[in-house]
């Protein structure tokens, strides 16, 4: 119980960060996509279904706050988590080279998708528009703040892991 409440505070704050701080610190309206970090980081930290858990709950708070049709982030950001949950098995804890390539891939994969059910399947037919001046600088910001943020998260995680180990053992 302990850890789906400290996850749920995980989305809320980033979500309030992303929405607040990082939409006025930054400039050409391009911040970086916490909700993409926190969803798969926690996807090949913890496994497929708490990847998708983490993407159903970020994608609410964005569909109900930021979006237009209501389900589509929802969908978009469980499916990242639970393909990033298929990495589970590869995740080593002191590699930040795996979580950077695959948060960096969520990232593209959810400006593109966006990008092409917002605009192009509209009519709107600038997509190297849309790559060049928000997929591509959104994907460097996010990959800069994934830096930071990861960490973070891995703290958090294995203090988690570590509590649920010695809770465990008591029962043993």
């Amino acid at each position: 119980m302990k850890r789906k409440i400290t996850v749920f505070f995980i989305i809320f704050i980033t979500f309030l960060l992303q929405s607040t701080v990082f939409s006025r610190l930054l400039s050409a309206s391009v911040r970086p996509n916490l909700l993409v970090i926190v969803t798969s980081a926690f996807g090949f930290m913890r496994g497929k279904k708490e990847g998708m858990f983490v993407g159903f709950a970020s994608g609410i708070f964005i569909d109900l706050f930021w979006g237009t049709t209501l389900g589509f982030n929802m969908m978009l950001f469980s499916f990242i988590g639970y393909i990033n949950g298929y990495f589970h098995r590869l995740f080593f804890d002191e590699d930040i080279k795996l979580p950077l390539v695959l948060i960096g891939v969520s990232e593209f994969l959810y400006g593109v998708v966006t990008c092409f059910c917002n605009y192009v399947l509209r009519g709107d037919f600038e997509f190297h528009y849309y790559l060049i001046h928000i997929i591509l600088p959104e994907l460097v910001y996010t990959i800069l703040a994934t830096l930071i943020l990861y960490q973070i998260i891995l703290h958090v995680n294995k203090r988690l892991e570590a509590e649920e180990q010695r809770s465990a053992s008591k029962f043993v």
